[in-house]
């Protein structure tokens, strides 16, 4: 039985995972599916012979390769709160696919190594959570084994970027050996025993007060004298917490555990559900929208085509910002100004889908497209106003997309249509949309293989890849025959994204930059306008 519009906002928590590649991101995604009792056995996409593969790992590629490449949506039910995960690429060649993810989450978790502290990846994605105000959970992942000194990683973040830190939980260490985690707010100690099922069930927990007998007796001294150390040196140096600063984004609560042995797991999901936000107001171009207003509203973040290959169906990822969506409602299409109504919604668990009859603010739904949805897409169902667009990046690499059979430009086209509404790759023309071979860009080279092995196994298209040596890319504005002109300068060449929109593509940095400098009548953009 739902509840309130209020209460229903108040109980969801919509977050996402970042991190660098290896720091464990999948695996901690799938262990907090399992302390929140939606998965009953874990599964690692690294044990490629392992008897199942991470939830939210569903692409066969990802399957073969053990990583993630696209995101994907996990929803399940916790402690009376209702969660939507927002599973992100672990590739950092899939960073743009996390950028837009994040425009969808009211919170993230920052997983980093406990050997390394932040990464260059780590760096780009916390900037964009910077940007946007977004309040950050820092997770401290593999305590299991031997690391940096704690306080060491602490100032790393700190210093690298420009936040303070709160550890909530702090290790407590015999040596190398992890034991455990004392909560510095309840100053109740976990001590964990390490299963022997490689982490894919509970662990086993012993719970109490750092006074109490059965606790004293199974730390070490040294242990408990190191632990008692640290937690006089933070009260002395370390940063104060206060809700206000965590939500506007200033501090992060950290916490320390190990995702494969399920070590710490518990006591942070408890934590992050009592301090995370639930969904709130969105800016949109005339307004901000509260999530407790009664008209729906929300937006597309994520378009993906053939979840299931028996069907060829295409699914866009809403997130709903306010009010109660219900099946088969009515709403504006505020990019073309039509009607559209969304039928047989879905919410996801990766790859399952489940017919659902209503959300809520904070809630992802699916809904089946014929092709009329793209991401960034306003859905209203209270007037015109429409949320900021999510902006696509300017490649660094590209190739010619050629084919063996020219009978195939039609899949190819169509499926290159298809992949870059996703997402997946952006695609440019030298002359017209049927002219010679298009152009494919990437951020990063791997998307190129993802690209490649889609339109072989959902469009039937066998292709081949022409490198060019472009380096850079910039959408330019201004009048034609100034972009024709500069377009015929060497180390530059002109094309057309699928918008009709002109790019200038650059063999170098140096290029770019000078020609920029030069032509003062026309416009560069790095982000598409």
């Amino acid at each position: 039985m739902s509840g309130t519009l209020s209460e229903e906002v108040r109980r969801r928590r919509t977050f996402a995972i970042i991190s660098h590649p290896d720091a464990g991101k999948t695996t901690l995604t799938e262990k907090l599916l399992l302390y929140g009792g939606a998965i009953h056995l874990a599964g690692s996409v690294k044990a490629r012979r392992a008897a199942r593969h991470a939830t939210s790992d569903w692409m066969q590629m990802e399957q073969e390769r053990g990583i993630s490449v696209t995101s994907s949506v996990l929803q399940f039910e916790y402690l009376g709160k209702s969660i939507n995960l927002l599973d992100t690429p672990g590739h950092q060649d899939f960073s743009e696919d996390t950028y837009r993810t994040l425009m969808a989450a009211d919170s993230a978790v920052m997983l980093l190594d406990n050997r390394k502290g932040v990464e260059e990846q780590t760096r780009k994605l916390f900037e964009v959570c910077r940007l946007r105000k977004t309040p950050v959970f820092t997770f401290v992942n593999k305590c299991d084994r031997p690391g940096a000194p704690v306080l060491q990683l602490i100032d790393d973040v700190e210093r690298e970027l420009g936040m303070k830190c709160y550890p909530m939980m702090w290790p407590i260490l015999d040596g190398d050996r992890f034991l455990g985690v004392y909560d510095r707010v309840d100053e109740r100690v976990y001590l964990f025993e390490r299963g022997e099922d490689h982490g894919s069930s509970r662990v086993e927990t012993h719970e109490g007060a750092l006074t109490d007998d059965h606790i004293l007796a199974a730390i070490p001294e040294r242990a408990i004298s190191q632990l008692l150390e640290d937690l006089e040196l933070l009260e002395m140096a370390g940063a104060e917490f206060s809700e206000e600063a965590f939500l506007a984004g200033e501090v992060s609560p950290v916490f320390f555990g190990s995702a494969l042995t399920n070590f710490g797991l518990e006591p942070f999901l408890r934590r992050f559900l009592q301090l995370a936000p639930a969904p709130g107001p969105r800016q949109a171009d005339t307004r901000m929208v509260e999530p407790e207003e009664t008209s729906f509203t929300g937006f597309v973040f994520k378009i993906q085509a053939n979840m299931d290959p028996k069907h060829r169906d295409r699914i866009a990822f809403v997130r709903v910002c306010s009010g109660r969506f219900e099946a088969g409602m009515q709403v504006k299409h505020i990019r073309s100004g039509k009607p559209i109504r969304l039928a047989s919604p879905t919410q996801f668990m990766a790859r399952e889908r489940t017919l659902i009859e209503e959300a809520w603010p904070g809630d992802v739904i699916g809904i089946h497209d014929r092709g009329n949805l793209r991401i960034g897409d306003t859905l209203s169902a209270d007037g015109d106003l429409e949320f900021g667009g999510i902006p696509r990046f300017s490649p660094e690499h590209f190739a010619r997309i050629v084919i063996g059979d020219p009978m195939k430009r039609k899949q190819l086209d169509t499926g290159l249509q298809q992949l870059s509404e996703e997402g997946a790759a952006q695609v440019f023309y030298a002359e017209s949309l049927t002219g010679p071979a298009p152009i494919v860009g990437a951020v990063g080279k791997l998307q190129f293989d993802v690209l490649l092995h889609r339109l072989e196994h959902e469009y039937n298209v066998r292709a081949r890849l022409e490198h060019m040596s472009y380096t850079g890319a910039r959408w330019v504005d201004g009048p034609i025959r100034e972009i024709e002109r500069l377009a015929h300068g060497h180390g530059r060449m002109l094309v057309y994204d699928a918008k009709q929109k002109p790019l200038v593509l650059f063999d170098s940095e140096w290029t770019m930059r000078t020609t920029v400098d030069r032509e003062k009548d026309l416009v560069f953009y790095d982000v598409a306008p």
